[in-house]
């Protein structure tokens, strides 16, 4: 009888180890999307500026050209 309640009390242990390391992960796995999405969202604002501040050399560079 001691053999086979031992061997329920670790698999219970360890299925209770599982579902700990599980919630880590989840935890985890939610910070890095948040890090993720502000990632993306600086990087497209940092896009947008790039592309406002190349226009005008654009024109620039393009009246330039017609004019040679």
């Amino acid at each position: 009888m001691f053999w086979p309640m031992l061997a329920i009390a670790l698999a219970f242990g360890g299925i209770a180890v599982l579902g700990v390391l599980a919630v880590r992960v989840l935890v985890e796995v939610r910070r890095l999307a948040g890090q993720v999405s502000e990632s993306s969202r600086r990087i497209t604002r940092a896009a947008e500026d790039l592309e406002r501040a190349a226009t005008p050399l654009a024109v620039q560079a393009a009246n330039t050209l017609r004019q040679d």
